[in-house]
């Protein structure tokens, strides 16, 4: 019996990170045998076994055979004779493909450290043509290495693209994109993701509603990089600056699907865009069972971006309704989120960047809500109000306040 790490805790290993999670071959034994060492068996494809001080994962060396389209047509063949190389043939990268053995020494059938050094996403062999995940798993690699320059290889690329032709990215089921969608967004240039995807033409079968806006103009004197696409992208980056909340993240990186169904008589304009993608958004988080949460915030900032562009313009009776829109009083973490995005929104766009404060519209929002919750229903009740006549006077008085507050503002 031989036991190697293997995997993405090597590949961290020699890029000098702390590896997140440590997965464990083990060569030349039995289901048997990890019984009698006290190892728990989890797997029911393949034999997995959790082991007994440490709960680390440790899998029998083995093989597969695609045997149907899609993430499930695979046959796992687990045997005392399958060797380690064998083993990590069947893996995605030649960077996840290498292992290390008890005394240090590295095993690297397929040049994964050399290609670890160049900054090169290669796949390990035709085989990963079998598995559509993996279309998205090379994307997200490209977008946490992306500050280190990391480039996916010409012949991957062009294995994805065959990919694509094939129908092999549409067995993808919404649970297993919606997972590598969430991990991408989390990583420290999420736009790559999106990038790679649609370079090899997987966007437009996955996220049609995002790829229907590339090549959509915008009024270049607010948006100096005019193409809507390239401008979403921008956004998001500038999201995942401002905060790791994915949450945020990804109604930034939806909040201007309607741009996509703008008539291209009415171009670079886009009236009324806000509206028309929130039916875009809601369709998208059907479509990938998004989370309660992730859906709510995207339709809020889809709905209301807008508003908080023209936030000097506003009466204090449309900050107080977009404030009760985003249910502020009862959720101010919702403001907060809501704020964030737009923010971003306003920086994603070449020579906006900005600097780390908030910027002003940020400010004026708070300001409003601060002075607005500072009006209370029990004060209406006790000076008399009854009924309907109790929320018709809370939102007076709330109004009231936000003109005192903004004119202190601005005096």
């Amino acid at each position: 019996m031989e036991i190697y790490l293997v995997g993405g805790a090597v590949r961290d290993k020699l890029l000098g990170l702390a590896p997140q999670d440590r997965d464990w071959v083990v060569v030349g034994a039995t289901p048997e045998q990890m019984l009698a060492r006290g190892f728990k068996p989890v797997g029911k494809d393949f034999p997995v076994f959790l082991h007994p001080e440490t709960n680390e994962e440790y899998a029998l060396a083995r093989t597969e055979r695609k045997t149907g389209p899609g993430y499930h047509g695979f046959e796992f063949h687990a045997d005392p004779e399958v060797t380690l190389e064998q083993d990590l043939a069947r893996r995605d990268l030649t960077i996840n493909a290498m292992a290390e053995a008890e005394d240090g020494t590295l095993v690297d059938p397929f040049g994964g450290e050399e290609d670890l050094a160049a900054g090169r996403l290669r796949h390990v062999s035709p085989a990963f043509a079998e598995d559509p995940v993996r279309v998205l798993r090379i994307a997200r690699y490209a977008a946490r290495y992306a500050k280190w320059g990391f480039k996916v290889a010409h012949a991957t690329h062009h294995l994805m693209k065959e990919m694509v032709a094939s129908g092999e990215v549409d067995a993808l089921v919404p649970e297993r994109v919606w997972q590598e969608l969430v991990r991408a967004l989390g990583e420290d240039t999420p736009s790559r993701f999106f990038d790679v995807l649609r370079r090899c033409g997987a966007l437009e079968r996955v996220f049609p509603e995002l790829d229907g806006l590339f090549g959509v103009p915008q009024p270049k004197h607010h948006h100096p990089e005019e193409d809507t696409g390239v401008h979403v992208l921008l956004v998001l980056d500038q999201a995942a600056r401002l905060t790791p909340d994915t949450r945020v993240r990804f109604a930034a990186l939806v909040h201007d699907l309607g741009k996509g169904t703008t008539p291209e008589a009415e171009w670079p304009s886009h009236h009324a865009h806000e509206e028309r993608g929130v039916a875009l958004v809601e369709g998208l988080c059907e479509r990938l069972h998004c989370p309660r949460e992730y859906r709510e915030l995207a339709v809020a900032v889809t709905r209301l971006h807008g508003l908080y562009h023209r936030a000097d313009e506003l009466r204090p009776e449309t900050l107080l309704r977009t404030l009760e829109q985003l249910d502020a009083f009862r959720r101010p973490e919702r403001l907060e989120q809501y704020l964030l995005a737009s923010e971003a929104d306003s920086r994603g766009r070449p020579g906006h960047e900005g600097g780390e404060a908030d910027l002003p519209n940020t400010h004026l929002f708070r300001t409003a809500c601060h002075a607005a919750h500072g009006v209370q229903a029990r004060e209406v009740v006790a000076d008399g109000f009854e009924g309907k006549a109790i929320g018709e006077e809370l939102h007076r008085r709330r109004v009231r306040a936000i003109a005192r507050a903004l004119d202190a503002v601005t005096e």
